[in-house]
């Protein structure tokens, strides 16, 4: 039975815009091809500038969320994903903390879930179009063209909203989030790797952006030195030093993928079916880092915007409590207040430099992931009574237990919350020390999207267990 918040959403349900399940079991390329529709959508909006603002607008306020908010600069994709998922993390937050009802284990709970998720989406993303507008990121708009980007920015969102939807539905592998997070990941980590352009036109001598061209430009020219070829000048520009921890955290993060504690299990009527349930180190995958940076990204976000509009001299004390800014290299950049202790800094430079600020990061990374670890573990259904059920009504058993719920939660629950409190722990310190070196599409970013490649892995392999072996198609939710 619905709580009472949910049961409000229930006339909702019935107009607003959604994405069907499949009736019938959709094929691995049907999958395969809705997929890279979603996929190529999204790309092309992202490359579509919006209508109405001017072209090559100074610097980017928001430049430190564009990664893992999948969001592109003056395109369509200017929002991102941002306001879904953090619509997406203040309910679960607030259906995790009891504060309203919802049962995930009834489908009627999950439809009006979903049908609020999407509701406050789009109200998010209403507001953050509009913040954007009056906080003067287009410059000056008049009032009609202030009204078609808003336009823009809305469809945009609500797009991007059904593709998720869609993917997530069956339609297609995974998640819609997920997939898109992947996608601005690559193209940052191409375009810090090779971008031939030059940040400062007319710069004698020429500085190519990327790390490899700079380094090729460099050796030819007979200007490469050891310490210009890992730490580049200004310290922003990639450099090797970036290109060999992106590899590195690559591999850290695939090693830790691997490591986990596997249970025996076997199937009460295939007598012959023995198999292992695996309980990975990283047991709630990356979402931990998702909210963790979606909650970062909305801080930066509103305390700039507070900035700009009402203490653009830093002279208010309590709103210098929030932010504090000021012109950088780069444009605006934090220097004191919350956000600057939130913000990662993005060098060994600046880590030497201030490093109360990069140790007081990572202590708010670390435990922010493991907080949103262990409240994932009810919301998303992956705590030691839910898992037990999943196993005994699919027909699964550890062998020398009972065929129940109990001793079986009793196993899990010996491994289940140690996990999630060390991977989480582990995913934080990833994250936020990669950044430090100046780590190829941020630190977030590569650890997202090395999870993100492992659950397509895990998903594709569990398309081809389910078919070869129907009766546990019921325990993979196909």
């Amino acid at each position: 039975m619905a709580g009472r918040f949910l049961s409000a959403f229930e006339p909702l349900s019935r107009v607003i815009l959604e994405v069907k399940r499949p009736e019938r079991r959709v094929g691995f390329n049907e999958k395969l091809f809705w997929t890279g529709l979603a996929l190529v959508l999204y790309l092309v909006m992202a490359v579509v500038p919006l209508y109405g603002i001017e072209a090559g607008a100074e610097g980017d306020p928001f430049r430190y969320m564009r990664v893992i908010f999948a969001s592109q600069r003056g395109s369509l994709m200017e929002l991102g994903i941002g306001p879904i998922v953090t619509a997406g993390l203040i309910l679960q937050l607030l259906a995790g903390s009891g504060m309203i009802g919802c049962n995930f284990s009834d489908p009627k709970d999950r439809e009006l879930f979903t049908v609020a998720s999407k509701f406050f989406s789009l109200i998010l993303i209403g507001v953050q179009a509009s913040a954007y507008i009056i906080g003067g990121v287009y410059g000056a708009l008049d009032p009609r063209a202030a009204i078609f980007v808003f336009i823009q920015l809305m469809v945009a969102g609500l797009v991007l909203m059904l593709l998720d939807e869609m993917i997530q539905k069956g339609w297609g592998f995974g998640s819609g989030i997920s997939l898109f997070i992947l996608a601005g990941v690559a193209q940052n980590l191409l375009w810090d790797s090779l971008s031939p352009i030059f940040p400062a036109p007319g710069e004698d001598p020429p500085n190519y952006y990327g790390a490899i061209p700079a380094l090729i430009y460099g050796a030819l020219n007979g200007r490469l030195t050891l310490q210009s070829a890992f730490v580049r000048v200004p310290s922003h520009l990639p450099a090797l030093l970036g290109l060999f921890t992106t590899i590195a955290v690559f591999l850290i993060v695939i090693y830790f993928e691997g490591v986990r504690v596997e249970l025996p299990i076997s199937h009460a009527s295939y007598r012959g079916y023995r198999g292992r349930y695996p309980i990975k180190l990283f047991y709630v995958s990356n979402l931990p880092v998702i909210f963790a940076s979606a909650l970062f990204a909305n801080i930066y976000f509103i305390s700039q915007l507070l900035w700009s509009n009402y203490n653009p001299g830093n002279t208010n004390f309590w709103l210098n409590l929030i932010g504090m800014y000021r012109q950088g290299e780069q444009g605006l950049e934090p220097f004191g207040g919350l956000v600057y202790y939130v913000i990662a800094p993005r060098s060994i430079t600046d880590v030497m430099n201030f490093p109360v600020r990069a140790i007081v990061f990572t202590g708010i990374m670390v435990a922010f992931c493991i907080v949103f670890s262990l409240t994932w573990l009810e919301v998303g259904g992956l705590g030691p009574s839910t898992v037990a059920k999943q196993l005994v009504d699919s027909g699964m058993q550890i062998p020398g237990f009972r065929r129940s719920g109990k001793p079986i939660e009793t196993v899990l629950k010996r491994y289940i919350p140690t996990v999630t409190v060390l991977g989480g722990a582990i995913v934080g310190l990833i994250a936020a020390v990669a950044d430090f070196f100046g780590v190829f599409g941020t630190g977030m970013g590569i650890l997202l999207s090395v999870g993100i490649l492992y659950q397509y892995y895990q998903t594709l392999m569990q398309e081809r267990v389910s078919e070869m072996y129907p009766a546990i198609r019921r325990f993979f939710g196909g």
